[in-house]
């Protein structure tokens, strides 16, 4: 070669016009227009580490292969004194975290709430800090906003009635204040009877023997009982004689129906704060407990309306139970949210036993074997018997393919009881055994996600179940075909009574804030 070639020369494409879907490596250990290309491979922890020294310390290895190149980029200096070490080699000494110990302040008393020594705990500032800056007249503007609003309350000598019931209204999970509203015109009637008192005249047939008459499946609604502003979650008919109705909602009210005379409204409970989840009769009706969302579970007076105890341990009560024998009226059990079956003594106020083996909240408990023994239902899916006052489980069921059951009711004959599982099925258990007869199951309804209650015809027939559709839906108890399905409500049917004594009156319940009865 006689001539040098030009140096814009070395830079063309080898052949031809440039490919951009050639191998753009080609250029390796050539020269380019920032200096000469040269192919280095290194560990990407290894970078990442040089990287961060070079950023915080000052100084990085030089990774370049010329042998007359430092071998120290940035601050020698700082590198010597270093001792060379790299990021992720230097630990802080003893002595300097004595030191930045001491910087930071004390953390308080926790008593102190305010000013000098006041508890501040992990959030204590460091000497030194200086305190964000505030706007200038930011405290004078907040502090005359104050005494603006202060004049404005004081100018509204009668405040309007939301404005009370706003400054009334309790804390969430706070105690509420008990108090009921009596609808009717008179407490008692010409003879001196108050509405706890059955209606033989207007139903004469209350004084026979429950299931003594057979019983049919109803078609039409015959009654609706309005006066809920919100979902109902829970009815429950007077023991025996059904001729009241009780209703828990979601807008915290209790609500005690008349079923025979003039299907009114006769009394309103308040006192809790949060929707109400189960209420409950004693064996005579003339008390009844109450448990909501509110964590409070009340003892009322269903014929004055007054509240006799309240009792709470600070957690969520889903299910509540008066022990059902005589001589055991003074006790109730209550499923809590914390996976417990809190056992109370009403006389003392006391918890008198703890049943604690499930691994999600209690949703049921039912007595069986002549209330020597109850079954409990939980969210982790499982069926646990206990014998009453001994919190030891003598059975204990859980399968892989079983769904949580948040919804049990005893069959009239007290040999079986249902459970609603959340896979659209209804399961039968022998009260004896405990053990699941798989020749009885009832499918054929849409339940995923409700606690839709079970029931029975007096005669045991019939079982019924409401689902999410707003629909009621009848089996046949010996042969497990849906016999009838009735459209009641537009929401879910959560709730249902067949009354006592009567061939074919059910009354539903809907979180559609509706109550209906039908015939």
């Amino acid at each position: 070669m006689n001539v040098n070639i030009p140096y814009q020369d070395m830079l063309l494409p080898i052949q031809g016009p440039d490919n951009p879907f050639g191998d753009r490596n080609r250029f390796v250990n050539q020269n380019a227009l920032a200096g000469h290309v040269e192919e280095q491979s290194m560990d990407d922890n290894a970078f990442k580490e040089q990287h961060l020294t070079h950023a915080i310390l000052g100084y990085s290895v030089n990774p370049s292969i010329d042998p007359s190149a430092p071998a120290i980029l940035g601050s020698a200096e700082k590198a010597q004194q270093n001792g060379f070490a790299t990021i992720t080699s230097i630990r802080t000494s003893n002595a300097e975290k004595k030191d930045l110990k001491r910087k930071r302040q004390k953390k308080g008393d926790v008593d102190i709430v305010d000013g000098d020594g006041a508890y501040v705990g992990p959030w204590a500032s460091w000497d030194g800090d200086e305190k964000q800056g505030t706007i200038p007249g930011a405290d004078a503007n907040a502090e005359a906003e104050a005494e603006e609003e202060e004049e404005e309350e004081e100018e509204e000598e009668e405040p309007g009635p939301q404005v009370q019931r706003r400054r009334a209204k309790p804390k969430r999970g706070g105690v509420g204040q008990e108090s009921s509203v009596f609808h009717g015109k008179s407490m008692t009637d010409y003879q001196g009877r108050t509405y706890m008192h059955p209606p033989v005249a207007e139903a004469p047939n209350l004084t026979a023997e429950p299931g003594s008459q057979e019983t049919f499946i109803p078609k039409v609604c015959i009654h609706t009982w309005t006066g809920h502003t919100q979902g109902v979650s829970v009815i429950r008919l007077f023991p025996d004689t059904g001729h009241l109705l009780l209703s828990g909602s979601m807008d915290t009210k209790i609500k005690l129906w008349d079923v025979y005379t003039h299907g009114n409204c006769l009394r309103t409970f308040h006192g809790h704060t949060q929707a109400v989840k189960d209420v409950t009769f004693s064996n005579d009706g003339r008390r009844f407990l109450s448990c909501g969302y509110d964590r409070q579970m009340k003892l009322w007076d269903t014929e004055t309306g007054q509240c006799i105890k309240r009792f709470s341990n600070g957690k969520t009560p889903y299910v509540i139970r008066f022990h059902p024998d005589e001589d055991k009226q003074h006790i109730f059990l209550a499923g809590m949210s914390d996976k417990k079956i809190i056992q109370y003594d009403m006389d003392s106020g006391e918890i008198t036993q703890e049943y604690d083996q499930h691994l999600g909240p209690v949703n049921t408990i039912t007595f069986v074997d002549e209330n020597r023994r109850f079954v409990t239902t939980s969210d982790d899916k499982t069926i646990r018997a206990w014998d009453y006052d001994i919190p030891v489980v003598i059975k204990y069921i859980a399968e892989p393919h079983m769904h949580s059951m948040p919804a049990v009711t005893l069959h009239p004959s007290k040999k079986y009881f249902a459970a609603q599982s959340l896979d659209n099925q209804i399961l039968i258990y022998s009260t004896d055994n405990f053990r699941q007869n798989r020749k009885k199951r009832f499918a054929g309804h849409s339940v995923a996600g409700y606690a839709c209650q079970v029931g029975f015809s007096p005669d045991g027939k019939w079982i019924s179940s409401g689902d999410s559709e707003g629909s009621v839906v009848f089996w046949d108890w010996k042969t497990g075909r849906i016999k009838s399905r009735l459209k009641a409500h537009n929401k879910v049917v959560i709730a249902h009574e067949w009354l006592p004594h009567e061939s074919s009156k059910v009354v539903t319940a809907s979180w559609d804030g509706l109550i209906k009865l039908w015939d």
